[in-house]
């Protein structure tokens, strides 16, 4: 049967849905910058926009004594402050970054053009030899483009993420004012902008730079996607130092405030005469926004490029079905139209009225987008692919029904909905885990964090029998690549993910911003229920992320063994196996290099704060303002500083393996990081997340037996704080960039492999 879909439909599908993506992002953009943060208009516009009349609106208002001009001017104070301690510090980091990207990028021509001796005849394809394909240098200079888009795409996208996040957070303590519903829907509405846009973003650029590099490729598009393989690189590798300077900037000032606010100054998170408050909020957006931002973009850039790849290679490629080919960007397409749908039922057809519907509400996002994504993938699975078609094996063509493919997208889709769940029981403070990690804060600091560490351990094990089961069905339906397009499945609700996501630091700033601005504690209870969603949907966002990487690495793994013509990976040979030993012990290097950055920032922070509280007169009694700015430049001092080793280490590594020992260790090092990176990962995020958790069910004192352990100040309290401090950098730094160690290092593999497998290997050469 042929395919349904025609060439001249799928070029004119895809970037359609890309535009729908960008118009919708910017709709709900609209739809938030119409909560006005200027005091004189404000009863009026609630009148106009709200569903009931706007009278009963009012009262409420009026009845908290919150028509008061200096509360909404003293938000737009603080959220203007949190926005330009957000730009420069970004701004700072990517100069950074910026230079980094610029030799790394030279790097990338150099070595690849190196390969056959930077020479511009045409030679003979690498899979198909009887034909030509471009030369190497024409590959090393595509390369080097596309991985400067990518990390451009990056970047950018982590920017207006940060962007709207810090645009959104006063509206939302605005809207709290007349209830908690409408607070979420506008964290909600902000969270899905960063959404659709990257989504949006990064399978335009990508579909644009494939058609363009095609006008050079022509026929040849076996060399035209490996040089599109840049684009996931270079997207990663700026995701990577934006996670770790991030991370390392939110969780010092966190730290800071933390241990000297609430445990020895005995007052509330987020009180204004907290020094290092300001850090805090400025570092939920830089590290949680944009770089879960670019930490996502770059896995949805390399599973499509690990999927196109493998595709160029098999029958869609040797016979240029340009449709079937598209496969990969035709799943993120639909997906943006089904995470469109899906963000209708949170903010339109369903109206949150009490606190306790604001999780569900969140869930059943993910559950609605996963539902109407396998129909949608059934859908492009009929119209999009032949009935039968071949697929390359290392070395062989397996042939393949596209139901099989059908359901590789489908189980990584579903694999990635357990993954969610699983993290949301052990992290959320509704389900025994945490309960019982709040409970063993009566004896002290230390049970908790022996009872925490045990529940992070315990919570690797569902997610990995997830991954192990997607794995095993993809791979025997259609090999490599159909592990490369379950982690597409997995990351093809992307736009609902992100938007769940960012909704969680979004309320988090808001409730800060109640508690510096003075407003009254039932604001503040509403605020703090967003947040401890937000929180558990920031655990599930990590979840994903990790388990996606996890299928993105392998899927890449098994195009470089293939890219580096490996027949077998032999973990019996020394030459593997010592690779594996160096790959299983680069996460735990890795951690130990954030988690210690994290250490003595937070150091320095503590000895700041307890520094002002001490020097300056009145800071203590509210009469006095604290030093912002020196706290903030700790922060990002510390975090621009210390996140260049870190990353060194992961750019480095797969460079020196790959020339020194050659391809087969570096393959053994790709497994062994691949396998115990995973592992690290989510006990590290899930640890954190019930540590804090914990802390917010003693503070919340919902239940009987939360109020059995507070209130704030008590002695459980006080060892939940020590565990939640002690989870920051655990959830926060190490465990969610040791997803982007993994994949990083396999799509850098993948860029290289042509260099390897020509030149590598020189000690090995030697004796």
């Amino acid at each position: 049967m042929a395919i349904i879909l025609t060439d001249l439909w799928t070029q004119i599908l895809i970037p359609v849905c890309a535009l729908i993506g960008i118009a919708f992002s910017l709709f709900q953009w609209v739809l938030v910058s119409r909560v006005k943060l200027t005091p004189e208009k404000q009863t009026n516009n609630s009148a106009k926009d709200s569903k009931n009349g706007g009278y009963n609106d009012y009262l409420i208002e009026e009845e908290e004594g919150l028509n008061d001009h200096n509360v909404v001017l003293k938000c737009a104070e603080i959220q203007n402050a949190i926005s330009e301690g957000a730009t420069s510090f970004l701004f700072t980091e990517y100069q950074y970054v910026g230079i980094f990207m610029v030799i790394f990028a030279i790097l990338i021509f150099v070595f690849l053009g190196s390969v056959e001796g930077f020479s511009t005849k045409l030679q003979p394809c690498t899979f198909n030899k009887d034909n030509m394909c471009k030369s190497a240098l024409a590959n090393a200079l595509f390369s080097t483009i596309s991985f400067v888009l990518g990390a451009v795409t990056s970047v950018v996208s982590g920017f207006l993420g940060m962007k709207i996040a810090t645009y959104a957070n006063a509206r939302t303590t605005l809207e709290a004012r007349k209830g908690v519903g409408k607070a979420f829907i506008t964290a909600f509405r902000a969270g899905a902008v960063m959404g659709f846009l990257l989504a949006a973003n990064g399978l335009l650029v990508l579909y644009i730079t494939i058609n363009l590099f095609k006008l050079y490729y022509g026929d040849d598009w076996e060399g035209l996607f490996e040089a599109i393989t840049g684009y996931g690189l270079g997207g990663s590798s700026m995701a990577l130092f934006g996670r770790v300077g991030g991370g390392i900037y939110t969780k010092a000032a966190d730290v800071g405030a933390d241990l000297v606010g609430k445990i020895e100054r005995n007052i509330p998170e987020d009180d204004p005469r907290n020094p290092a408050v300001i850090a805090d909020n400025v570092g939920d957006n830089v590290g949680d926004i944009a770089g879960m931002g670019s930490d996502l973009f770059g896995s949805y850039a390399e599973s499509s490029c690990a999927a196109l790849v493998v595709a160029s290679i098999s029958s869609f490629g040797i016979n240029h079905e340009y449709t079937a080919m598209c496969y990969p960007l035709l799943i993120s397409s639909i997906g943006i139209l089904v995470c469109l749908l899906t963000t209708l039922f949170a903010t339109d057809f369903f109206e949150i009225k009490a606190v306790k519907q604001i999780e569900p509400a969140l869930k059943n996002q993910l559950i609605i987008s996963t539902v109407l994504m396998t129909i949608a993938i059934a859908f492009v699975s009929w119209i999009a692919l032949p009935s039968s078609f071949t697929i390359f094996n290392f070395g062989e063509q397996k042939v393949v029904k596209n139901w099989e493919l059908f359901f590789c997208v489908a189980i990584g889709l579903w694999a990635g909905l357990v993954i969610g769940f699983v993290t949301e029981y052990y992290t959320s403070n509704a389900y025994s885990p945490v309960q019982d990690v709040a409970d063993s804060c009566r004896t002290g600091a230390a049970t908790n964090v022996i009872f925490g560490l045990a529940l992070g351990y315990k919570s690797v094990i569902i997610p990995i029998f997830a991954i192990a089961v997607s794995i095993f069905v993809s791979f025997s339906l259609a090999a490599m690549y159909g592990i490369a397009v379950a982690a597409l499945g997995m990351l093809s609700t992307i736009a609902t993910g992100l938007a769940i996501d960012a909704y969680g630091p979004i309320s988090d700033n808001a409730g800060g911003i109640a508690e510096m601005a003075g407003m009254s504690h039932r604001i503040r209870e509403r605020t703090d229920a967003l947040d401890a969603a937000g929180n558990t949907t920031a655990a599930i966002g990590k979840g994903f992320a990790i388990g996606s990487a996890a299928l993105v690495s392998l899927a890449l793994f098994g195009a470089f063994v293939s890219r580096a013509a490996i027949s077998t990976v032999d973990v019996l040979t020394p030459k593997v196996f010592i690779g594996l030993l160096v790959g299983a012990m680069l996460p735990y290097w890795f951690s130990a290099m954030t988690m210690k950055s994290v250490g003595s920032a937070a150091l320095k922070m503590v000895e700041e704060v307890r520094r002002q509280f001490n020097t300056i007169p009145g800071l203590m009694e509210g009469t006095a303002k604290p030093d912002y700015a020196t706290c903030v430049k700790i922060s990002t001092d510390a975090s621009i500083k210390e996140m260049i080793p870190p990353g060194a280490l992961v750019m480095l590594t797969p460079l020196i393996v790959g020339t020194f020992f050659g391809v087969e260790t570096l393959s053994g090092v790709l497994a062994g990081s691949l396998v115990s990176g995973v592992q690290i990962a989510i006990s590290a995020s899930n640890t954190g997340g019930a540590w804090d958790n914990a802390k917010k069910y003693i503070e919340a004192g919902a239940s009987e037996h939360a109020r059995t352990l507070g209130p704030k100040g008590s002695d459980p309290h006080k060892a939940a704080v020590i565990g939640d401090t002690i989870g920051d950098p655990l959830k926060d730094t190490s465990g969610p960039s040791l997803n982007i160690l993994i994949k990083l290092m396999a799509v850098e593999s993948l860029v290289f492999a042509p260099f390897f497998a020509t030149h590598g290997g020189i000690l090995f050469k030697l004796f």
